[in-house]
This record gives C-alpha cells, structure tokens and sequence, in this order.
C-alpha cells in the first residue's frame, strides 16, 4: 500500500539530519558548476541546506523549510524564506540559476521552472531524476513501491527541457561508486547502506511508502546480503567505478 503523494516532502519534521547524509559530491558538482559557464551571479531555488552552490561565485538561494535554511553553513550564502513559484526578482536579474534535485518537491513544477527561466539571462541548470530510467536500480527488485513513488513524483524530462530553454540539453550524470550525496542510487555498489534507517530517513520516497512496504522490502535485502543472493545477482557492481542510472543535469538556454 502506498500513501498519496502531492510530491511534497515535510522537511520540517523529517529533514533534521539531512545536511550529514546528503552532502554534496565534488564530481556532481563540477558538472553543474561548469553547466553555469561564466556567469557572476546564480540563484538557487529549493536550495536547502546549500549543496552543489559555487564557491567561486556570487549565490543568493532562495529555501521555504526553516529547518533546511538552519542547516546551511555560515559560509553559505544567504537564503531568502520564499518559493520557486513566486520569486521575489525583477527579469533577468541574475546570470544564471540552479535548482538541484528539488524540482518534484514543488506544488507547480512548470511554474517554478518559468520563474527559473524568466529571473536568469544565461544558463537554468537543474539536477533531476529521470522517472523512465528509475527501473535500472537493482533496488527496483526490493522496493517496487518506492520505485513507483518517484515515478509519479518527478515531472518528465521533456517538460522540463521545454521550460527552461530552447534547445536544452540533457546529461546523463555518472554517480560515482564512492558518491557522498546519498540519494538512492548513490548507493549502487554498497547496498548495505539501505539498512541504515539514517539512509532512508535522508531519502524522501521512503516516506510516501507505508512502514509495511518498507519493512518488506529492508527485511527482504537484508537477507539477500546474509545469505550471498544480492551478490550473486548484483556483485559486479561492487568493483564498478561509475553507475548511469536515473541522474540527469538538464542545462537550457535562451534561444
């Protein structure tokens, strides 16, 4: 049995600890940070606890969840308590904006992603999963429902290649086998970290999947693991540097 979702994750009571599981990967992050080009000034929008935001660069984030803004490092940029469906800019205010695997946790996708499109001159560069692609995961086998969960969850590719530019480009992310951003698939070749409840906390399609499921699905891997099965079907992964699974950067541009 799977809960309804409206593809809104409460942060506010679930997402205390997401910052320590959910750091940002270097090698995900230069792929982003390139995607920006030469741009001076980037806006952030979803941008909780401040992942994959550039150094080198001018950020304003722009983050509704109280916790998540809390979680954000004092070296951070600053955060304004607004949405992606309403941001509070003139046109073409910033030369570039971001959003990173947030797009599915808002009300109005297509919404927030013209804001993104009409507050940037340059590049709109968001981080997303691809819903068509979610099966390559060996965690499918285990956890079907959570699998059909982020299906309804994340808005097609298309769409949003079509809102944010013309000619936009899509890129397949290589996840890297020691990946420290821990969404699911970040965990390919070290399947032993879906016991860790801390994991699953960090990942919010678990908590649109009844305990029920959920349990099914852990008690079922645990198992595997125990009796060798996992790794019979699944043990090349372990010595696999890189995984393409569902990871995309879609980069759009004003024609």
């Amino acid at each position: 049995m799977i809960r309804a979702s409206s593809g809104d994750f409460d942060y506010e009571t679930r997402g205390h600890d997401y910052a320590a599981q959910r750091r940002p990967d270097p090698r995900i992050a230069a792929l982003i940070h390139a995607a920006l080009g030469p741009a001076r000034t980037v806006l952030n929008v979803g941008a909780g606890a401040g992942s994959y935001e550039p150094a080198d660069r001018y950020v304003l984030a722009v983050e509704p969840s109280a916790r998540m803004r809390a979680q954000r490092p004092a070296t951070a940029a600053p955060a304004l308590d607004a949405t992606a469906e309403h941001l509070p800019f003139d046109d073409d205010s910033f030369d570039a904006a971001m959003a990173t695997v947030t797009v599915h946790q808002w009300p109005d996708p297509g919404r927030g992603l013209a804001e993104l499109r009409r507050v940037a001159r340059g590049p709109v560069a968001v981080l997303t999963f691809d819903g068509d692609a979610l099966d390559r995961l060996w965690l499918a086998e285990y956890a079907p429902e959570l699998m059909a969960v982020e299906r309804r969850r994340y808005p097609p590719i298309a769409t949003i290649a079509a809102a944010i530019g013309a000619g936009t480009e899509v890129i397949a992310v290589p996840i890297p086998i020691d990946c420290v951003d821990g969404f699911t698939e970040a965990y390919y070749a070290r399947p032993e970290r879906f016991l860790d409840p801390r994991v699953r906390a960090a990942q919010s399609a678990w908590s649109f999947v009844d305990d029920a499921a959920a349990t099914r699905a852990v008690d079922r891997l645990r198992a595997d693991l125990d009796s060798g099965a996992w790794d019979t079907r699944h043990g090349h992964l372990r010595a696999q540097p890189w995984f393409i699974g569902s990871l995309r950067l879609l980069v759009g541009r004003r024609a």
